[in-house]
């Protein structure tokens, strides 16, 4: 017995070792920012990816919304924070999509340029500059490369949990070991989900340098926060979502405002 748990140790030991050495080793400079990040994925690979991805998320919320008129504004607004914030070689392929779903008040983007916005939110908005805050957050996940990278974080953590499992097994007590399992796998989660909310606050910077480059005003980001508040009624607690509260949300939004106020009267 006493064996078989130092061969259940070492094995456990090797997968973890081998799951962290292949995480750091997944390096790429980002196309657009120039920062070295850890992918496992081509830009080529994220734009395959999200358009076979699209016609999925499409038929999810109810396909398109019917209103051409709206569609265009939709794309309007997405293409001109691309043109007048991004470089003019900048690899991505950006549709902007207007979904047709009522009810699920959303916005998300998909890796390699694929964005969209529910009805339920666009509806809300009450104009231009808080629709470009939205297209603006979305297209900072797709330039930041977040998918790509969370992609790459969670085979680091599955990689960590099944070491762990690995390692806590006990033939003789198994419930005991599920238990022991059952944690690692909270505790992996949990990590993601603070990568997660670093995710949210760094697109939401990003969505503000894009607005004021293109003409919008950056406080229009704010009021999308005021809107998500007020639709969000009794959600759990920050700490177990993906997403930072609104509110929280607005004192970083207020900072980058504050930034580029101070750089617009420097010398």
């Amino acid at each position: 017995m006493f064996r078989s748990g130092k061969v259940r140790i070492f094995l456990a030991l090797g997968i973890a070792l081998f799951s962290l050495i292949s995480y750091y080793m997944k390096r790429q400079d980002n196309p657009v920012t120039g920062e070295t990040q850890h992918v496992d994925m081509t830009v080529d690979q994220e734009i395959a990816l999200g358009l076979q991805s699209a016609p999925e998320m499409i038929q999810q919320y109810g396909g398109e919304y019917r209103n051409q008129q709206d569609q265009d504004r939709v794309e309007r607004i997405g293409q001109k924070l691309v043109a007048s914030s991004l470089p003019e070689n900048q690899p991505y392929k950006f549709d902007f999509h207007l979904l047709a779903d009522p009810q699920t008040i959303n916005a998300f983007a998909l890796p390699g340029g694929q964005i969209f916005i529910t009805y339920a939110l666009y509806s809300k908005l009450q104009s231009d500059d808080q629709l470009a805050g939205v297209l603006g957050h979305e297209i900072g996940h797709v330039v930041e490369r977040h998918s790509a990278q969370q992609i790459a974080q969670q085979q680091l953590t599955q990689g960590l949990t099944g070491a762990a499992v690995i390692a806590s097994y006990d033939p003789d007590n198994p419930t005991g070991s599920i238990g022991k399992a059952a944690m690692a796998a909270l505790i992996a989660n949990l990590v993601n989900m603070k990568y997660g909310r670093g995710d949210e606050l760094e697109s939401d910077r990003n969505g503000v340098f894009y607005m004021a480059k293109s003409g919008y005003n950056p406080e229009g980001m704010i009021g999308v926060m005021e809107i998500l508040a007020s639709a969000g009624g009794g959600r759990q607690p920050e700490f177990f979502s993906t997403h930072p509260n609104p509110e929280n949300r607005v004192t970083h939004i207020r900072e980058a405002i504050e930034e580029l106020n101070q750089k617009a009267v420097m010398p």
